[in-house]
């Protein structure tokens, strides 16, 4: 059985006490005993894969390795994953180089199957690489049993610094962010740009996703948020708006207060 964190409030001060408490929590999350029957199983067997066929073969293998990269749902489209796998990366006609979630480029990337005469199984370091991105995961998701803005906002510290520190255009990043599940969700929110904006065609996205992160954040750069400062204050901006949004979540006088006490510590970017 797996260790279920603890996030007794919703909101910020939830994610101020799992900040607090990341560690621990982390530590005994990973030392439960189905996530180590999963990692022991992974150590003693990827060894041994060499082919794509063989991976999705074998299901607890399958259900790490896809794990490490937040696909665990797609844990039945066996046909698809071989299929991705099977391409790889370096072909620009490959198929994970054609779909707009790029965490199936990052799987196959990181496999080799379809790259390489030798996959990168064999590697002396490949289990701890996938293992590590594969506690990381699973911590999120247990949170997000819990909490699921909990598990946005752990996502989003994973995810857009990476994505801020890259050297694409303003636009390209925009893209990434529009394109990831996570991401758009957490900007959609605290920007305050309705679920509608969705609909629109992703240049039209861009454009209004640039023009309001300029208006609260001072810029209308994706890499502004490799700023510890700046991601702070887009993740409580994004907790802030979420809880108020939930109906019976948060009363009107918290509401007023929590903003009053932000906004007058100059600490808080959200504008209603």
């Amino acid at each position: 059985m797996s260790y279920q964190p603890i996030v007794p409030f919703s909101g910020f001060a939830g994610w101020s006490f799992l900040n607090r408490t990341m560690e621990k929590q982390q530590a005994a999350f990973s030392a439960s005993s189905e996530i180590q029957r999963n990692e022991d199983y992974f150590r003693e067997k990827i060894g041994s894969i060499k082919t794509a066929e063989e991976l999705v073969g074998d299901r607890r293998l399958l259900s790490v390795a896809l794990g490490a990269f937040g696909l665990d749902d797609d844990i039945d489209n066996k046909f698809f994953i071989r299929k991705v796998l099977d391409e790889g990366s370096l072909d620009g006609d490959a198929l994970a180089n054609k779909l707009s979630d790029k965490r199936y480029f990052a799987l196959t990337q990181a496999f080799g199957f379809g790259d390489y005469t030798t996959p990168r199984t064999v590697l002396s370091n490949f289990p701890d690489e996938i293992l590590g991105q594969y506690e990381t995961r699973q911590f999120e998701i247990a949170v997000g049993n819990s909490d699921n803005d909990m598990r946005l906002a752990l996502a989003l510290q994973r995810d857009l610094p990476a994505l801020a520190a890259k050297t694409n255009t303003e636009t390209t990043k925009w893209y990434s962010i529009i394109g990831s599940s996570t991401m758009s969700t957490v900007f959609q929110t605290a920007l305050g740009l309705p679920r509608s904006v969705g609909s629109l065609d992703v240049d039209a996205q861009v454009k209004m996703y640039a023009a309001k992160a300029d208006q609260l954040f001072g810029s209308s750069d994706p890499a502004q948020f490799s700023d510890g400062e700046k991601l702070e204050k887009l993740t409580r901006d994004f907790l802030l708006r979420s809880q108020l949004s939930t109906s019976g979540s948060i009363s009107s006088g918290e509401a007023a207060l929590t903003l009053l006490q932000n906004a007058s510590s100059g600490s808080l970017s959200l504008l209603l």
